[in-house]
């Protein structure tokens, strides 16, 4: 049997393979995974790029190629920094929100068929005991969802 971080990874890719086949049945742009990090990022606050391209451990530049990406699709919005002329804020807009809602209707479905397939009290033993190893590693300072590359 492998170990435990090989099965949480490909159980991870199994998973994330399965989201963006259903983004691409129901004919989304063609969203890649460091776009959906973007997404939670900007959930709760606005950024610069620069604040993107640390989060996601990339370099300015990839991250403006990412974040010209979502603005031409129509999911994030530029606005001018209100200290640095050289800096813009990146923001979701409603379709960038209305998105966010799929992909956790989306994510929703997937961890109802885990549950099928594993079983229901077998799935909530597995989130409890990675809810605790997160709190044993990171106490109550949990990080924020990153990739990792």
């Amino acid at each position: 049997m492998d170990p435990v971080p090989a099965l949480l990874a490909m159980t991870y890719r199994a998973l994330g393979d399965q989201f963006h086949d259903r983004l691409r049945q129901i004919g989304l742009e063609p969203l890649r995974p460091a776009h959906g990090y973007v997404f939670r990022f900007l959930k709760e606050r606005r950024a610069t790029t620069v604040d993107i391209g640390a989060h996601l451990g990339v370099t300015k530049q990839a991250a403006a190629k990412i974040v010209a990406e979502l603005d031409e699709w129509g999911y994030v919005l530029r606005e001018p920094h209100p200290t640095d002329r050289r800096a813009q804020y990146v923001a979701l807009t409603t379709k960038g929100r209305d998105y966010l809602k799929l992909a956790d209707n989306l994510w929703a479905d997937l961890e109802g068929e885990m549950a099928e397939a594993i079983g229901a009290a077998t799935l909530d033993t597995v989130k409890q005991g990675l809810t605790a190893y997160l709190r044993h590693v990171h106490g109550d300072d949990q990080p924020g969802l990153r990739p990792v590359w």
